[in-house]
């Protein structure tokens, strides 16, 4: 008899809900028929090196306090399924805000899948900027959902420090 250890068994939902939020952003309907949307899964010491980036990233509206939380989230994550989209052929406005649509559509797709999988996750505008910055994936514009199995969820009063405090000494473990 084999036993699979909840440990083990919960990073490999991780990354198996991760190839379906994949799918599910991939798959989703595109504008005009003209697909430029952009996916990948970061883990291990990508997603250590992604963190770490996003601690560079300056001039966006959200505060110290939150950016920090929005790192330990990230660092405490299975995974992060990244969602972008290419804009470099953009004709006019109305090719602008499809390509916007787009994306959102397939951002919402990623999430429902995971949501129907019982997987925390968040949308995170500056996990994208990180993964950006890293050349993660080809995208004007992108996306970060950083995803988690755990006992209690990551992304819930991420921001109420005793609330969160648990989340300072979680172990990290490798999904991939």
């Amino acid at each position: 008899m084999t036993i699979i250890g909840s440990d083990k068994a919960e990073a490999e939902a991780a990354f198996a809900a991760a190839k379906l939020m994949v799918a599910s952003a991939r798959t989703a309907p595109k504008a005009r028929g003209i697909d430029k949307v952009t996916a990948a899964i970061v883990t291990g010491e990508d997603k250590d090196k992604l963190a770490d980036a996003m601690t560079r990233i300056t001039g966006l509206p959200i505060p110290e306090e939150r950016l920090k939380k929005q790192i330990m989230n990230v660092n405490n994550a299975d995974a992060v399924v990244l969602i972008g989209v290419k804009t470099d052929d953009v004709k006019d406005e109305n090719d602008w805000v499809m390509r916007l649509v787009d994306l959102g559509i397939a951002i919402g797709s990623a999430v429902k899948t995971a949501s129907i999988l019982n997987i925390d996750n968040r949308v995170m505008f500056t996990v994208g900027k990180a993964a950006q910055e890293l050349k993660l994936l080809e995208g004007d514009i992108i996306f970060g959902i950083p995803i988690s199995v755990r006992g209690s969820n990551i992304f819930f009063d991420r921001y109420d420090p005793l609330k969160t405090c648990w989340q300072e000494k979680l172990p990290s473990r490798e999904t991939r």
